[in-house]
């Protein structure tokens, strides 16, 4: 095995551990476009760990700095020895990537330093843009399209910021732990919830009727992204779609699971279950003709 298979099989092995739900659904892509995936992932879990789990006595902002540098070498074609970073390498030379998604990808997550809350959804787009939405367009040569790759961007942005505000509506309690809250204040305040409220809830295992109407409607406009987002999965290459729609589909069921527990997200953090994971996954694999890829 090459050195190369061995940098795009940790990524594999990074996806796995790290993204279940997301890795599932890779399972349904063609072989030829699962490792660039895998690499895309593995990258963006090394600038997570960087924010979010930090080596003791490291500097986050060092690690981020030091992370575009990497890019800098990466862009310039400079061997690197880091086995995400050589898979990256090769995807990017293989799908010609734009850097400046890669460099708005960064930005958003040196926002996590330095940044606590957002007032409106027009003051988080910048962050679910850069930290999410480049994602979908990252995607977009890997998956393929069945139209100028243009005419499906916005579709796969969106699909990126539906995922994202699902996320921050699942992980709402792990987030204010880290001192952080990306559900928009104003939304919020527009309820009668401030974090105050949303810190003591947690603290003590507590539910208000406040928070619960206010998730409902954060539940109701993440959906409406998701429907924006459907629509373009039709634009893509037809042995791509499977992939996406089973993402789509079991992304949009945490939203179904937070529904069910009646919005309590507070508590512990809410998972669409394994079983109907592999249930959809397998249903669209079978719609398409396909088996679950290895």
């Amino acid at each position: 095995m090459t050195d190369l298979e061995n940098a795009y099989r940790d990524c594999r092995r990074i996806n796995a551990q790290h993204g279940k739900t997301f890795f599932l659904a890779t399972r349904l892509l063609p072989a030829g476009a699962r490792p660039a995936t895998h690499a895309l992932y593995g990258f963006a879990r090394i600038a997570d760990e960087v924010v979010d789990n930090p080596e003791p006595g490291s500097d986050p902002d060092i690690g981020l700095a030091e992370l575009e540098q990497r890019l800098d070498k990466l862009f310039a074609g400079n061997p690197q020895n880091d086995p995400v970073l050589v898979a990256l390498a090769d995807t990017i030379r293989r799908y010609g990537l734009d850097r400046e998604l890669f460099d708005a990808f960064l930005r958003s997550m040196r926002m996590d330093l330095t940044v606590a809350e957002y007032e409106t959804f027009d003051d988080l787009a910048e962050y679910t843009y850069g930290s999410a939405s480049v994602i979908g367009l990252l995607m977009l040569p890997i998956l393929g399209t069945v139209v100028p790759q243009r005419e499906a961007a916005p579709s796969a942005a969106a699909l990126g910021e539906a995922f994202q505000l699902t996320n921050f509506l699942r992980d709402i309690g792990e987030d204010l732990d880290r001192g952080r809250l990306y559900l928009p204040v104003a939304e919020l305040a527009a309820f009668g919830v401030d974090r105050d409220l949303l810190v003591w809830c947690r603290a003590h295992g507590r539910r208000d009727p406040r928070i619960r109407r206010a998730m409902a409607a954060l539940v109701a406009h993440a959906r409406a992204i998701y429907r924006r987002a459907e629509s373009g999965i039709s634009l893509l290459r037809k042995e791509s779609r499977p992939c996406v729609r089973t993402a789509l589909v079991l992304y949009r069921g945490i939203l179904d699971e937070i529904v069910r527990r009646d919005y309590d997200v507070l508590a512990r953090r809410v998972a669409v279950g394994r079983g109907r994971r592999l249930i959809t996954a397998a249903a669209y694999a079978a719609g398409a003709g396909l088996g679950l890829r290895s």
